[in-house]
């Protein structure tokens, strides 16, 4: 075999290693790229490709983290993974671990940990290296590398929930949950809800988003049920998917870009948080990606006659009891300088 034909047979395991270290597929891809170029300049022929390149991946990945924990740090709003439909690497002896690790709750978990930690954590608990080949890739001792392990192992068991849902009692709530939204059914999704349930999404300040998160079911169903229906409207379209190993799906706009990723946080047979991503940054993997911004200004000019409807510039998004109107059941924003729960904008905006 030649270099090349060596390094696509481990590409789909260097990637997976890299997205969870990292948590970026734009990341993970650079990282995935330079440890080939570093290979293909390298005189020595290792005796594991395998253990090689996933060193190498590892340890650019790293790097990687270190860096970019400061940008998020100083991120806009809450920070998301980027969305991942499909892992590349299979294995069926792991599949539960793969999926799990992949997760939006797992991947946050994660972030909590330092990028060795998490190094030594991915490459262990996820992908069953052994100690030997671990301490080799981050430069630590066997013993230090199985104190890192158990520390990463803590941190994670303590996130956990205590309750799992199968697959396929998630995706049996996920359609039904689909469902009444597309009906507009506010008691639908309330049987379906957690009662601490959270609604949050990820703009990065570059498309519109939700001032602070909403949590409760009350809340999150009629926030819900106030703007999906009118997405609808204006040819907004979703696609039902797994998003990180979870139910979710992709919602376009009518000429087929992407304007969000949607996944379902589902445990013990409620569904216990709701995450969006319209950060575009994020998204440009997906395909062409949509204006979030055009489509808010749509939605909220058919949802109101325009001398109603003052500007979205400047304004902040809050939720509360609408001011002019009992029956008001959206988002539009009002001259208190509130958003009441009746905004016509994807998952509530603030500009």
């Amino acid at each position: 075999m030649t270099r090349a034909e060596e390094f696509e047979e481990v590409r789909p395991l260097l990637f997976a290693i890299a997205y969870r270290i990292l948590g970026s597929v734009t990341e993970a891809e650079d990282a995935v790229q330079e440890t080939w170029l570093r290979y293909a300049a390298s005189a020595t022929q290792p005796t594991s490709i395998k253990a090689f390149l996933s060193a190498v991946v590892t340890r650019i990945s790293i790097d990687v983290l270190r860096s970019a924990r400061v940008r998020r740090e100083e991120y806009p709003g809450p920070w998301f993974p980027e969305p991942l439909l499909a892992d590349p690497y299979e294995d069926p002896e792991r599949s539960a671990e793969l999926a799990d690790s992949v997760s939006m709750a797992a991947l946050l978990l994660l972030e909590r940990l330092s990028p060795v930690e998490r190094a030594v954590f991915v490459l262990r608990e996820v992908f069953g290296f052994g100690f030997a080949e671990i301490a080799s890739t981050v430069g630590r001792s066997e013993p230090a590398c199985r104190q890192l392990a158990v520390r990463a192992r803590r941190h994670m068991d303590a996130g956990r929930p205590r309750f799992e849902t199968d697959r396929r009692e998630r995706q049996e709530l996920a359609a039904r949950f689909f469902e009444a939204l597309q009906e507009g059914d506010v008691e639908g999704l309330r049987e379906l809800l957690a009662a601490d349930v959270q609604l949050v999404g990820d703009a990065g300040g570059k498309a519109p988003q939700l001032s602070r998160s909403i949590i409760g079911t009350d809340k999150v169903a009629r926030v819900l049920v106030s703007v999906f229906p009118w997405l609808g409207k204006i040819d907004v379209t979703f696609e039902p998917c797994e998003v990180n190993s979870q139910p979710g799906a992709i919602f376009r706009d009518r000429d087929g870009r992407v304007l969000y990723t949607l996944t379902l946080d589902v445990l013990d047979g409620r569904i216990q948080a709701i995450r969006s991503v319209s950060n575009p940054d994020k998204l440009r993997h997906l395909g062409p990606v949509a204006d979030a911004w055009a489509v808010a200004r749509e939605v909220n000019q058919a949802r109101r006659p325009s001398h109603l409807a003052p500007p979205l510039s400047g304004w902040r998004a809050t939720i509360g009891p609408c001011p002019n109107d009992s029956k008001c059941s959206g988002l539009l924003p009002h001259r208190q300088a509130r958003y009441s729960p009746c905004s016509a904008i994807p998952v509530g905006t603030s500009r």
